[in-house]
């Protein structure tokens, strides 16, 4: 039986006290025991910030990579080894500024990856710089005139036909843990965004501004599988703010279109060197 002191880690935590990412660490633990998966089954994938910290303070198979490059990584193991339980981890900046790209091909792909996004709506392991949510006008170092109308990452998901969108609250572990366990068991690429405070960097976006704000949309009798609705979800923001599964539907997976796949997963095929020849040959 699987319980939460199998996904304790020694590794002294960097975080600051009070940081939402320790709400999100909490979910993530708390979904992954009530899945009953054991550590060797999961493999976390994250680059480079506070939020991408987080595989080190629980127990799994960890990647770390480059900033914004989660989700090519993340695609190569599943596809390597789709039997594990794959997870990336991200802040905004690295999920919505340097890996956008990534993001909308993984979703259009539908492939099997948890993306779990830390949105603080601001760069907090390089101190406070305006990150791609930041809100209109806010003032940091790389904006002293006030930042520009902020990227909607829940828009651009849903606008490249993501099979799985939810948004959660850091400062609502077991919500939040809920969705974690939707978005894994579902079969496609899932997004969550997850709403954190940052207690160093945003004195706007606090926890207490979130708290009066977020309201769960499964309690409104909220049909997620109506896009046009999930759209008009997406764009609500300011005095409320909507978490919850925004929109899944089912659509093919990515990888049973590889027919490589349909002898097991490649890290346990047998390797026949003479079968890559032709290509040594071509571009040796």
């Amino acid at each position: 039986m699987i319980t939460l002191k199998d996904y304790e880690s020694t590794v002294e935590n960097a975080w600051c006290p009070g940081c939402g990412d320790f709400g999100i660490l909490a979910a993530v633990k708390k979904a992954l025991v009530e899945l009953n998966l054991e550590p060797q089954q999961i493999c976390f994938v994250s680059g480079i910030g506070q939020a991408p910290k987080l595989p080190h303070y629980t127990k799994g198979n960890v990647f770390n990579g480059l900033h914004g490059r989660t989700l090519p990584a993340a695609a190569g193991i599943k596809i390597a080894n789709h039997k594990l339980t794959v997870i990336g981890i991200d802040g905004d900046g690295g999920a919505y500024g340097e890996g956008i790209q990534h993001l909308l091909a993984a979703a259009r792909r539908n492939i099997d990856i948890t993306y779990l996004v830390h949105n603080n709506q601001v760069y907090g392991l390089t101190k406070g710089q305006a990150s791609p949510t930041s809100d209109a006008g806010t003032v940091t170092k790389t904006t002293p005139l006030g930042s520009i109308e902020p990227l909607n990452p829940l828009l651009l998901a849903l606008a490249s036909d993501i099979s799985f969108l939810a948004r959660g609250f850091s400062g609502d572990p077991n919500h939040l843990a809920e969705l974690i366990k939707a978005a894994i068991t579902h079969k496609g690429f899932a997004l969550i965004d997850i709403l954190q405070n940052c207690v160093s960097f945003n004195k706007v976006n606090t926890f207490a501004w979130y708290k009066q704000r977020v309201y769960k949309v499964e309690t409104e009798g909220y049909d997620p599988t109506n896009k046009a609705s999930a759209f008009a979800k997406a764009q609500e923001w300011g005095d409320r703010i909507p978490t919850g599964i925004i929109y899944k539907q089912d659509r093919p997976l990515y990888e049973d279109s590889l027919p490589q796949l349909k002898n097991g997963p490649l890290v346990k095929q047998k390797i026949e060197p003479m079968g890559v020849k032709g290509l040594q040959e071509e571009f040796g």
